[in-house]
């Protein structure tokens, strides 16, 4: 088991990874990691530059062109592209509904996953652990990962939430949103397996404290008390 704790959080959209896995890491001592933020700051940049999402191809040409810099502090995380913030920018619809098929570029998923790979590995090399949130996490971005959570939860449960975090917008309604959510869902289908060593919580039921509460638990069994400060 390696020395280092890596706590991989892996599950659909509208489970709630984000907040539990910020508020663990907050409570751990540890770095947060935002996987999805990544997909979504290079879906904005194509957006931006009017490059045609749905064409794998042009995609595919334009991956490698921005520049990415990820925080991984759970207290503000933060992302840029080619020096510009977009933490905010991210969060719309429009990346939402578009990002599955930018992440379904295999030149996308393979520079990124190497990304995410690399800031792991310069967080363990430097003390410190991480709990990295997304989709293939368990599986490929860190299968060595001593912690593995499958969070999941009603396909109500996670429109209500979404809808919720965009309450700005009039037409994101629970119906919209669980609609949306469904295509989704289908498209992420390849990229948000379950690892065979991870265990599934259930968060339709849950509050936030009482999951960030059993993936601590989790971390204990797994990882030992050292890490539970």
């Amino acid at each position: 088991m390696t020395d280092c704790l890596i706590i991989a959080v892996d599950g659909p959209a509208g489970s709630g990874k984000s907040t539990a896995a910020r508020g663990v890491a907050t409570n751990l001592g540890l770095r947060y990691l935002d996987t999805g933020a990544m997909y979504r700051a290079l879906t904005w940049w194509m957006l931006h530059r009017g490059i045609a999402v749905t064409c794998a191809e042009a995609v595919a040409e334009q991956a490698s062109q921005p520049v990415l810099e990820v925080g991984t502090d759970p207290a503000q995380p933060w992302i840029t592209v080619d020096g510009a913030d977009v933490t905010g920018l991210i969060r719309t619809r429009q990346v939402s509904n578009s990002v599955s098929a930018v992440a379904a570029v295999p030149a996308v998923r393979a520079r990124l996953v190497a990304m995410q790979q690399a800031i792991i590995a310069q967080t363990c090399a430097g003390g410190s652990g991480i709990v990295a949130e997304g989709r293939d996490i368990g599986t490929v971005v860190a299968p060595e990962a001593p912690v593995k959570v499958f969070l999941t939860a009603s396909e109500t449960a996670r429109a209500e939430r979404r809808s919720a975090d965009l309450a700005a917008d009039p037409a994101a309604t629970p119906a919209v949103t669980q609609a949306e959510q469904q295509r989704r869902d289908r498209a992420d289908a390849p990229q948000t397996a379950k690892a065979a060593d991870a265990v599934q919580i259930d968060s339709t039921t849950l509050d936030l404290a009482g999951v960030i509460s059993a993936i601590m638990d989790l971390a204990q069994q797994r990882a030992g008390a050292a890490w539970t400060r």
